[in-house]
């Protein structure tokens, strides 16, 4: 089924139902949203040539109409190509090309980085700015009246990896992977309401963006912030404003919306969902977080091979303090998604008891197809049907599922592993301490040795010793920082993640 047909369902159920908004502006109904997208789709095909199963690209910032020509897409029965607006022009560029793409959906500031890259390395297709005259001709076009019929299998979403290590890799994301995923989060995330706005402070083009379709298959409001990404003073506002407000959240964002609230005395009125996600959460921001705005909060973890998809940790689990092990559960990401099943096993993919560390292994309707034009890389990451996603945990007897490090993040020294997250939960505790990331060193005689670099909080002076002190009275002697860097920040790359692989580089110089 054409994942585009949720939107002409809640249209017809629910026309005069408010569906856009730029931050508290409404901007269309669900009948104009589904009017958008069917008239984007027609001229998509009319137009522009785009058959079934072609690709074309969205590399835009959040913006209003990000959702109708990402809905028009798949009416037409092609394929959407995110792209985060905050890569260079010639990376964009380079997943233009690598998916073979046939048009790109831009913004100015896109249009204008693709348009001076040197010609060779410009993508040869046509593109379409939002807010451009022929982006009003493409809304004007004769509309498709039903969305082209599409597979299970069909892929809809070909979401490019990070690419932290090489080059990023296209994960073929199907209409039924992203169909499980959407049930997925009724069943075990939350139950959106009727008249509930979800604003997209995050990325569109990454995780928050499929979030859309459950919010659509509901008729809730999609807010786009007027800022277009995440302020966190904008947020608490726009939660006042719209009263029953969800959204996906990076952990840095929950951080830094805290931080904020605490500086205004805000509660966090009309926030009523945060699903937080993409990254470590680390056990004493959870704790401030609920501490101040109360059970609102819910962790899930994926990858974009199973997106948003291999476990949840529930809003009842994350506020839970009677549970005699809560904290460790606070510092899991919780259970198995009920469409998929983990399993912790060794490298030759022999499951593993509860309490061991080994790999993370997924099976289940959301895994990914494989990746695009990658059938080397796909046969080594599905084995017999399993997902290996290159993530280090181990399960307790309950079936949460706590997340060590990545398995090329292990710190193996004088032959044990040393796991940096463990180190970095420690060291945030440390009442100076903002931001820290730990990672391995080569030494002659151990292998490797363990450096933090630390980013202090402003105005506070840290000593090694007292650190040294901090992480001794919590962990073993051997798994504490041999070294500690004090910096201003930590090198991140566009989603938030931070980039361990150069801070190794920084080392490996010196």
């Amino acid at each position: 089924m054409n994942l585009a047909l949720w939107l002409w369902r809640t249209a017809q159920r629910r026309p005069e139902c408010p569906a856009l908004f730029r931050g508290s502006e409404c901007i269309a109904s669900y009948r104009q949203f589904a009017d958008r997208a069917a008239a984007i789709a027609g001229a998509l095909r009319d137009v522009h040539g785009v058959e079934a199963g072609d690709r074309v690209a969205l590399f835009l910032a959040n913006d209003v109409q990000y959702l109708p020509m990402l809905f028009g897409i798949w009416a037409a029965g092609a394929i959407a190509v995110p792209v985060n607006a905050k890569l260079h022009a010639r990376e964009a560029a380079w997943i233009v090309s690598d998916s073979s793409s046939k048009l790109c959906f831009a913004d100015a500031k896109t249009d204008t980085s693709l348009a001076h890259l040197p010609e060779d390395e410009r993508p040869n297709i046509p593109r379409i700015v939002a807010g451009s005259d022929s982006f009003a001709r493409m809304c004007a076009h004769a509309p498709l009246a039903a969305p082209l019929e599409r597979g299970r299998d069909d892929i809809a979403w070909l979401f490019y990896t990070s690419g932290t290590t090489g080059k990023p890799k296209g994960v073929m994301l199907s209409n039924g992977n992203l169909h499980a995923t959407t049930y997925a989060y009724l069943a075990d995330v939350d139950q959106p309401r009727a008249g509930g706005a979800t604003v997209y402070a995050a990325p569109l083009s990454h995780g928050a963006g499929l979030y859309c379709l459950v919010h659509v298959l509901n008729g809730s409001a999609h807010v786009v912030p007027a800022s277009g990404g995440f302020d966190a003073e904008e947020l608490l506002s726009l939660g006042r404003h719209f009263k029953d407000v969800s959204l996906f959240a990076a952990p840095t964002m929950v951080k830094r919306l805290i931080d904020r609230a605490v500086e205004l005395n805000a509660d966090g009125e009309g926030l009523r969902t945060i699903v937080y996600g993409g990254g470590p959460m680390y056990v004493a921001d959870i704790e401030r977080a609920v501490a101040l705005l109360g059970p609102r909060f819910i962790q899930i973890y994926g990858q974009g091979e199973s997106p948003m998809t291999i476990t949840t940790l529930s809003r009842e689990d994350v506020a839970d303090r009677s549970h005699p092990r809560w904290r460790d559960r606070l510092g899991s990401v919780g259970r198995a998604h009920s469409c998929v099943e983990v399993r912790i096993a060794d490298e030759n993919g022999q499951s593993l008891p509860a309490g061991e560390t080994g790999e993370i292994l997924v099976r289940g309707a959301p895994v990914m197809l494989g990746y695009w034009n990658r059938p080397e890389a796909s046969a080594s990451t599905l084995r017999n049907g399993w997902l290996w996603t290159g993530d280090l945990g181990s399960l307790d007897e309950d079936g949460y599922l706590t997340l060590k490090d990545r398995s090329k993040d292990v710190i193996i020294s004088g032959g044990t592993n040393i796991y940096p997250r463990e180190v970095e939960e420690v060291l945030l505790t440390h009442a100076g301490v903002a931001e820290v990331c730990v990672v391995g060193r080569s030494h002659p005689d151990w292998g490797e040795e363990v450096i933090a670099f630390v980013v202090p909080r402003p105005g506070q002076q840290l000593d090694p010793a007292d650190l040294d002190k901090h992480c001794m009275e919590q962990i073993a002697r051997f798994k504490r920082p041999k070294h500690y860097r004090f910096v201003d920040s930590l090198p991140k790359n566009n989603y938030g993640k931070v980039l361990k692989t150069e801070l190794r580089d920084w080392l490996a110089t010196e």
